[in-house]
Formats: C-alpha cells, structure tokens, sequence
C-alpha cells in the first residue's frame, strides 16, 4: 500500500483562508424590495406618522401640521437611505460569495473599484476582505482610507474592529489595543455584531495587560449559543488568549480543545515563531497558550510528527 500524502502545516495564511470562506458563507443582506420587508418598513415609519397627523389636525394652527409634515418628510428620507444603503449592501456581498479563487477576487476587487465610489463604505470593507487572504497590510491601508471621524458612530467602530483583527493577526497588538479602546459596543443592537466585536476587543484587551476585563466582556456572549455559531472559532479564539493570560488553565484547554474539533488548524493561530518558521508573532501569546496549543495539533495528525518543529 502507497503512503498517504502528507498533510500541509497549517500556517497563517490558512487561518486566513478559513475566514475568507466563513466570510463568503455568511447569508445575503435582505432584500429592501420585497414585500416583506416593505411591509415592515411601511408599518415601522407609517404608523407613528399616521398617530402625529392625527395628533397634528386634533390641534388647532398650522404649526403642528408643519412641524409634523418636516418630521414625515425626514422619516421618508431615512428610509428611501435605508433602502438605498441595504441594496448597495446587497451587492456587495454578492460581489464577494462569487469570489473564492485568486483570480476571482482580483476581479471583484476590480468590479467594486469601476461599480462604487471611493467611499462607498460597504464597498471598502468588502474590497478589504477580499485582500485580507493575500496581503492583509493591503486590507488594512484599504480600511484605513474610512474617516472615522465623517461615518457614522457604528461603522466606525465596525472599521476599527476589523482594523484591529488585522493588526492582531500581525501580532501588532499594541496598534490593535489603540483602536479597540475606541469602540463602544453599547451602540451596537446587533447580537452578532457585539458578539464579533467583543471577540476582536477581548482578544486584543487579553493580549495587552487587562486579561480580566477581555474575560468579563467575552463571557457575555457564549460561543455555543446557535446566535453566533458563524462567529465561534473568533469566540474560542479570543477566549483561550483570555483565559491563558488570566492563569485560568482550565477554560482555556476547553477552548482549545473546542477549536480543535471546529478545525486543528485553527490552532495554528497560537504557534509562534520560536516553534516554527511559518508561526506568528510571538506578541501577546502566553507561553502556556503556545504549549498546549501545539501539543494538540501535534496531537492531531493534521502535522505530520517527523516534521521539524523549534523546540
């Protein structure tokens, strides 16, 4: 009998590629356009405009009625922006599912430069992610052309984030603290985007001195609940950093353990450097987490064990 091939090490930029697919898979924005949510928005905007002109013409003047016919035509325009904004969404995304080959994603690159403006946000993260498999300090200069300080107060947390989970995957953690100290996830309704949030926050407070506030914030959001089942593997991530810096042995071999069954390679994200050539950044990484770490994908057979590793 021939031997099998030898499995490849994982390496960063597998790590890289696993989150680019969960990227791709992730379901499309909805539709603004269909009835259902044209429904919704008629109901969410129509019924409380319906209230204040019944309000409006039950007080005797004009002023009521104009102060009220200001406040219908504003709600108008927010929601003609919200449409506007999902369907631009929309596209975006469809631009990115398509995209899973080198080829394909210079060419989405390509299509969102020649279909959305500059500062189109939707298109900049898009075009960040696409970049983030090859050359991920090519997604950080896209998403730093996002002014923070001109978009709205949750996009610009929403680019901070994903700013700071490049700088973290570069092993820049002190970079990656500066923007997460900024982000204020209490404005976020969202639970998956404060569950990702709080992966990316966590992970950089754990990496940089404040493992018990990283424990706090994480353990608000469980990685086992069906809610966040896409963000998991950035849950357990950031967890097992908290847990290793808070000298909490336990819970962080559980959440290793937990990223292993999701995928060994995952585990590839704690292996520095002094192990092995094609390893991150040692910055940030607890000794501890390394060790156990390693001796899983060892463990595992994903590594074949005659391969030379640092000791």
């Amino acid at each position: 009998m021939g031997k099998l091939p030898a499995k490849k090490p994982p390496t960063p930029k597998m790590a890289r590629e696993e989150l680019a697919a969960a990227i791709r898979d992730k379901p499309l924005p909805p539709d603004p356009l269909s009835a259902m949510n044209l429904r919704s928005l008629g109901l969410r905007i129509g019924i409380p405009a319906l209230i204040a002109w019944v309000i409006a013409f039950a007080i005797p003047g004009w002023i009521p009625k104009v102060v009220v016919g200001v406040l219908t035509l504003v709600a108008a325009g927010l929601a003609l922006w919200v449409i506007r904004f999902t369907k631009r969404s929309r596209a975006v995304a469809q631009i990115v599912r398509e995209a899973d080959t080198a080829e394909a994603r210079k060419d989405a690159i390509s299509k969102l430069d020649a279909e959305f403006k500059k500062d189109d946000a939707a298109a900049v993260f898009a075009k960040a992610q696409l970049q983030l498999q090859e050359d991920p300090r090519a997604a950080l200069r896209t998403l730093e052309t996002i002014k923070l300080d001109k978009v709205m107060a949750p996009m610009a947390d929403e680019a901070r984030a994903q700013r700071a989970m490049i700088h973290l995957m570069l092993g820049e953690t002190d970079e990656a603290r500066a923007l997460v100290d900024k982000i204020d996830m209490s404005r976020h309704k969202d639970a998956k985007a404060r569950a990702m949030m709080a992966s990316i926050v966590g992970e950089a407070w754990a990496r940089t001195g404040q493992a018990k506030k990283a424990v706090e914030v994480l353990e608000m959001f469980d990685p086992n609940d069906a809610a966040y089942v896409e963000l998991r593997p950035q849950l357990l991530r950031a967890r097992a950093f908290a847990y290793a810096w808070a000298n909490n042995t336990k819970p962080m071999k559980q959440a290793l353990r937990s990223l292993k069954e999701l995928n060994p390679q995952f585990l590839s994200g704690f292996i520095t450097k002094k192990k092995h050539a094609m390893g991150v950044s040692p910055r940030g990484v607890h000794p501890a987490l390394e060790k156990e770490a390693f001796e899983m994908l060892m463990r595992s057979g994903v590594v074949p064990r005659k391969m030379e590793y640092r000791r």
